[in-house]
């Protein structure tokens, strides 16, 4: 984005700061008013002609500059997917601990895998402690694959619903 006297074009199209359209104006008269109000200038995109322009307060401005780069850092980062152990035999408190844990996962956009470690002969456990979970999180999550059994331990894996649509 082009800031001030960065932009070159002869007119601008000028939005105010509470974004009323005041027209087609010149450049130089769209940074008078600026300077005047004590903003900035900002032009939002080069391919049209003529250019259109905001004027933005600075602290409104760089507000928004950190967000959007916030947002480029995090989807560039993509999805994480995230581990939760539990035992076949939870208490049900910490069933709902774990749960809450979960929860707050997927509504923050990430994935989470719920993880049972078998002793014995514990998989049916694991599995319907599993198949609780998924029921309870469904409103916020979205099984991707069925429940798998590998080994020593129960697997499935939860997207967030945000994802999913």
């Amino acid at each position: 984005m082009l800031i001030n006297e960065k932009i070159k074009a002869a007119e601008v199209e000028l939005t105010g700061l509470a974004g009323e359209d005041l027209g087609i104006v010149s450049a130089r008269e769209a940074l008078r008013m600026a300077k005047e109000l004590n903003v900035d200038l900002v032009c939002l995109s080069l391919a049209s002609s003529p250019p259109p322009c905001k004027l933005v307060s600075r602290a409104d401005y760089q507000q928004q500059r950190v967000q959007e780069k916030k947002k480029e850092r995090k989807a560039a980062q993509g999805r994480k997917t995230k581990e939760i152990r539990l035992g076949a035999y939870i208490e049900e408190h910490d069933y709902d601990t774990k749960k809450r844990q979960a929860e707050r996962i997927l509504q923050a956009g990430d994935a989470v895998q719920l993880c049972v470690r078998l002793e014995k002969k514990e998989t049916q456990a694991a599995k319907e402690l599993i198949e609780r979970l998924i029921k309870e999180l469904g409103h916020c999550g979205k099984q991707e694959k069925g429940i798998q059994v590998s080994g020593k331990q129960v697997t499935a894996l939860l997207l967030p619903i945000s994802e999913i649509v």
